[in-house]
């Protein structure tokens, strides 16, 4: 551990960062006027506050209701299934987080999220170099969710194939503290404990949660505890300082790994076997080398907003640290390159940063003008160190040092964004130019020295035009340029062997979206978005084995698609939503093995969430049925290999509420998955091994309650 690194402390996570003040009062109104969901005031297009109809963008909003009720919070994937040009994946593997992906960004990500960005409260979920963890989203005290996607995704720079934003509620009087319970198959449970409340102008929200599972599949099981907190202060009627913090820490986090398409025929709860072991009868690989992850991360952010009439300055700083031990199953016997790091993955993370941005408003012919201009700021330090998972003939101990380095990843962006409406016209424009730079400061030379460092540039032009045909039937157009550069993992390894790939080129992309948006009456919703994005230099699995994944720049790739939502509220207390997507995304130009016109390993053809709710005119009861399928996936890019199955399953929910006094009571059931499919959920993308399959749970269930006490 260098002896500089700053430590945040259990005490310091209690605190938390919240929407823009302007944007809240805008919300307020919204609340007031009683706009239907689709017409929630959004930030994530413009940073300027608008009803998500009124945006040239493809944006949807999760609210509070759907992240919440009848779900056991534990994954995003839960909520953000009805959302469409969306895959979320549980991978019902906890030490390598959800598989998601936007209109086919990101579907490759071995682990973690990567080609999409992730925010939560204003602060980076993703750090510098593009990587991300959902996990440590607070889905507990979250507010909702918006998920922007296309074109104006491009303006929040590199690795932005799409966005997701979460937004924790503020604490409000009166004060509440609850308690959440939930239990389920597979021996899972969760217990959240939250307090929230005003007090002598301070609002504050406190939240704790632990999570236990034993795992759908073998070598599965997993324990996350979470802390969340946040502050807000109005020292004057003109400004605002929020504090946001949360902790996650998740110990020996077993590791099932992927099965070959054989092995999942067999049992999709097994693991593979491993051919070499000398035990009988054979163990598993995940057994066997006992792969598993821990993680401890934490981080503290702050934000102060001051307001001039209608001008506003922000200024948002945060900072952290994430500590990661893995143990993968890299044997004894792998012949190995002299640069491989070993079978133990072990960094300790600092990372901070700084966003800073001015609006001002003004009139110019004869409409309204808004221009955000700011810089952007971050910066990540890693102490890296790899190690043999064996002494001797034990296995999944940390053993010999085979990795010693620091790597420091840096961005720096600035950026400007205005937009203009009038009438029934609005008009916005925005440009970002991303710069990332990678250094790394090699320690351990018995295996050559690859100590060196690369930069990474490019612009982010971004450009939308909305008409309004009448109140309630809006055309858009918008076009942007995108930008994704490799990642730290990513730069890791070469295929020769040779350690870091210095020579890895971002991936390119021209972004282009049509789409309507219509009310028809006052009750329904319907959304629809057709897309192209070309991109050059995709970046895409070069070999994958033992542990060990290095990367390529392959061809052109082209995605092409349609996406529609549909939300409408029926007679009799009857609600409906629909999310369907509809996505070619293919090489455009052939390269080795890989013929023009094969799909991209990971996406879907098509996906489809559609949901029939019920609540009583009390809204004392509910009940909702659901069903979500998905065509075939492709696991490698020549698609020669057996595609993972498309599937449709079945889920049904019911809920009740009651009130005595002062306290509010809830209760759910879940079942999930109603008729017993077996399928396989996602996919480990090139795994050499073939190894590419993840089962998903066959039926389960889940019950909840809660207990609220309002003072």
């Amino acid at each position: 551990m260098q002896p500089y690194r700053y430590r945040l402390n259990a005490v310091a996570a209690l605190f938390a960062l919240s929407a823009p003040a302007a944007v809240l009062a805008a919300e307020a109104a919204a609340e007031a006027a009683n706009l239907p969901i689709a017409d929630v005031v959004v930030v994530s297009a413009t940073r300027v506050g608008h009803p998500s109809f009124a945006l040239p963008a493809a944006i949807d909003v999760i609210d509070s209701a759907r992240i919440g009720d009848g779900q056991i919070r534990v994954n995003a994937s839960e909520a953000l299934a009805a959302v469409p040009g969306l895959v979320v994946q549980n991978r019902q593997n906890y030490a390598q987080d959800l598989q998601i992906s936007s209109r086919g960004f990101g579907a490759r990500s071995a682990f973690g999220v990567r080609g999409v960005r992730l925010i939560s409260d204003g602060i980076p979920a993703s750090m510098p170099d593009g990587q991300g963890q959902a996990a440590t989203f607070n889905l507990d005290t979250a507010e909702r969710i918006e998920v922007l996607r296309g074109p104006f995704s491009a303006i929040y720079g590199n690795h932005s194939g799409g966005v997701i934003q979460l937004f924790s509620r503020d604490g409000k009087n009166p004060p509440s503290v609850e308690l959440n319970v939930t239990g389920g198959s597979d021996g899972t449970n969760k217990a959240d404990l939250n307090a929230q409340g005003e007090a002598n102008g301070i609002g504050y929200v406190l939240d704790g949660s632990r999570f236990r599972t034993d795992g759908f599949r073998d070598h599965s099981a997993a324990r996350r505890e979470q802390a969340f907190g946040k502050i807000t202060v109005k020292p004057t009627a003109d400004s605002k300082l929020t504090i946001v913090a949360n902790s996650l820490h998740q110990g020996n986090t077993q590791d099932p790994l992927g099965v070959t398409w054989a092995t999942f025929q067999r049992d999709p709860r097994a693991g593979e076997l491993d051919a070499s072991d000398t035990q009988n009868p054979k163990r598993t690989l995940a057994e066997r080398y006992d792969t598993r992850k821990s993680i401890d991360h934490q981080q503290l952010g702050a934000t102060w907003e001051q307001r001039f009439g209608d001008d506003r300055l922000r200024v948002m700083a945060y900072g952290g640290n994430r500590d990661v031990i893995q143990y993968q199953a890299f044997t004894k016997g792998f012949q190995a390159p002299a640069s491989h790091s070993g079978g133990v993955v072990d960094f300790q993370r600092d990372f901070y940063g700084v966003d800073t941005n001015w609006t001002h408003m003004n009139q110019l012919a004869g409409g309204k003008l808004s221009t955000t201009i700011g810089i952007d700021y971050g910066r990540s330090k890693d102490a890296r160190t790899g190690y043999e998972n064996y002494l001797g003939d034990v296995f999944g101990l940390k053993g010999r040092l085979r990795r010693d380095e620091q790597n420091v990843v840096s961005s720096l962006d600035p950026y400007l964004q205005a937009e203009w409406q009038s009438g029934p016209w609005m008009l916005s424009a925005g440009v970002r130019y991303s710069r990332m730079k990678v250094s790394v400061d090699d320690h351990y030379l018995g295996n050559g020295n690859d100590s060196g460092s690369v930069e990474y540039s490019h612009t982010t032009p971004v450009l939308g035009l909305l008409y309004q045909l009448n109140p309630n039937l809006n055309v858009y157009a918008s076009a942007a340029r995108g930008f994704e550069a490799p990642t730290l993992n990513e730069l890791f390894y070469s295929g020769s062997g040779s350690g870091f790939n210095f020579k890895l080129k971002p991936a390119t992309s021209t972004n282009l979206e049509a789409g309507v948006k219509a009310r028809i009456a006052s009750s329904t919703h319907l959304n629809a978005a057709v897309f192209q994005v070309h991109t050059d230099d995709e970046l895409v699995v070069d070999v994958s084995s033992g542990g060990r994944t290095s990367y390529k720049n392959a061809s052109k790739t082209v995605r092409q698609g349609v996406e529609v939502s549909f939300d409408s509220s029926l007679p009799y207390g009857f609600t409906t939503r629909w999310a369907l997507t509809s996505l070619h995304a293919v090489y455009d130009e052939a390269f080795g093995a890989v013929a023009r016109g094969s799909r991209l390993p990971g996406v879907p053809s098509a996906n489809l969430f559609a949901e029939l709710g019920w609540k009583d005119s009390l809204e004392r009861f509910g009940a909702a049925f659901e069903t979500v399928a998905s065509k075939q996936v492709y696991a490698e890019d020549s698609n020669r290999e057996k595609p993972a199955p498309g599937y449709t399953v079945f889920n049904a929910r019911v809920n009740a509420k009651q009130s005595v006094g002062t306290w509010r009571f809830k209760q759910f059931a879940r079942l999930n998955n109603l008729f017993d499919k077996t399928y396989v959920g996602s996919v480990i993308v090139g795994d050499s091994n073939k190894r590419y399959y993840e089962a998903a749970p066959g039926r389960n269930w889940l019950l909840g309650a809660s207990a609220q006490y309002v003072f």
